[in-house]
């Protein structure tokens, strides 16, 4: 009994009887407004427990020998899907020119509407400079003689048409059994499919793999033709300032989707004031790590951006087109998802009950003792 006496002086909370108690309307009405921020305020806590929170840690990006991922998706209302190639090239040296594979290029006529769409490359199949009667393909300053494939009649006979290498065939009596072999074929069917797509527009989808340096990729206006150490751009007999690189870039990123990316050229479009001109994006490339509240990691990168468009007349000349130049940022960005303990939790919801229950106690006291001065003082008045 005595220990039970003892554990009886150790209560912090004294019990009032009930006919010491004085309840007010004052007192009812801060109970009421306590417990409704009470309970807003543990609501508050329970999203914020349920729902993960994003923390964000900056590192120094030493990562070396990755592979990037652009993702694209671009249209071109006023140019055909036939004079668009897509080129790639970065400061070690690496070029690629005429990307053929994980591109989707679609016809659109002049409102939009979808005419035709393949899977075979932004240009492609390539078209490369005119085959010579010697083997050899047409250099600057080089006389064209086409070669008849075996229907030559003498050593000077040269075929510059798919129609003279017909005759020339037919002259033989032998059969032509595929044109698409031919070169002077090959490259007449490509003046017929640009004919066919004049005033049609251009979708670009899909996606390229770089290397992890600056450099840049474009969409560049006209049918690339290259050999060692020389880029010339030319559309067979089609003038090159007649190019509109009015666009509008649909999408475009860099490596995966994360949750809270944002893109800043998603929906960015530009209208051509005159003709044949280039079109600069100069992207700055952040690497990004993004982990999930189960720890699952997503390697990918934000990006910022800054545009300048130039004449195209404007000397050095560079083929008309869209120029992506990209760099990387040498910091990265680590966002980690974070959900608060269960300890953390209680410990909130007995900060707020405590603290709301004390405030309005003291706010309680505060006006309680007020009223019954100023009654006390109203009472005093009275007997003088």
């Amino acid at each position: 009994m005595d220990i039970l006496n003892k554990l009886k002086n150790l209560d912090a909370y004294p019990k009032i009887k009930d006919d010491f108690y004085d309840r007010t309307r004052s007192g009812g009405l801060i109970t009421v407004i306590s417990s409704i921020i009470i309970l807003l305020l543990f609501i508050s806590e329970i999203r914020l427990y349920i729902y993960s929170a994003t923390e964000t840690k900056l590192i120094v990006d030493t990562s070396r020998g990755e592979k990037l991922r652009v993702n694209f998706d671009v249209t071109f209302p006023h140019l055909a899907c036939a004079l668009v190639s897509v080129d790639t090239m970065d400061v070690s040296g690496e070029q690629h020119y005429d990307i053929t594979h994980d591109i989707v290029k679609t016809r659109i006529d002049h409102i939009g509407n979808v005419i035709g769409s393949r899977q075979d490359g932004v240009g492609a199949p390539k078209i490369e400079r005119p085959l010579q009667r010697h083997g050899g393909r047409l250099e600057h300053g080089e006389s064209y003689c086409g070669s008849c494939f075996g229907a030559e009649k003498s050593d000077d006979h040269c075929c510059n048409s798919c129609e003279e290498v017909q005759e020339a065939y037919r002259n033989r009596g032998w059969a032509m059994t595929n044109m698409d072999l031919i070169d002077q074929c090959k490259r007449e069917g490509f003046v017929q499919k640009i004919k066919e797509e004049t005033g049609e527009g251009c979708n670009i989808k899909g996606f390229l793999e770089v290397s992890k340096v600056a450099g840049n990729f474009h969409f560049a206006c006209g049918k690339s033709f290259h050999h060692p150490n020389l880029f010339v751009t030319e559309i067979l007999d089609l003038q090159l300032g007649s190019f509109n690189i009015s666009h509008r870039i649909n999408h475009l990123s860099f490596g995966k989707k994360f949750p809270g990316v944002v893109n800043p050229l998603d929906g960015a479009q530009w209208k051509e004031p005159g003709l044949s001109g280039i079109y600069q994006y100069f992207i700055k490339v952040v690497p990004t790590i993004y982990t999930d509240i189960r720890g699952r990691k997503i390697h990918s990168n934000q990006f910022s951006v800054t545009e300048h468009y130039r004449d195209g007349n404007v000397l050095p000349k560079s083929p008309s087109g869209i120029y992506f130049f990209y760099d990387f940022s040498p910091i990265k960005v680590i966002f980690t998802e974070e959900n608060k303990s269960l300890l953390h939790f209680l410990t909130s919801i007995c900060a707020i009950i405590g603290g709301v229950f004390t405030v309005a106690g003291i706010l309680d006291s505060f006006i309680y003792h007020g009223q019954r001065a100023i009654k006390k003082k109203q009472e005093l008045g009275k007997y003088r």
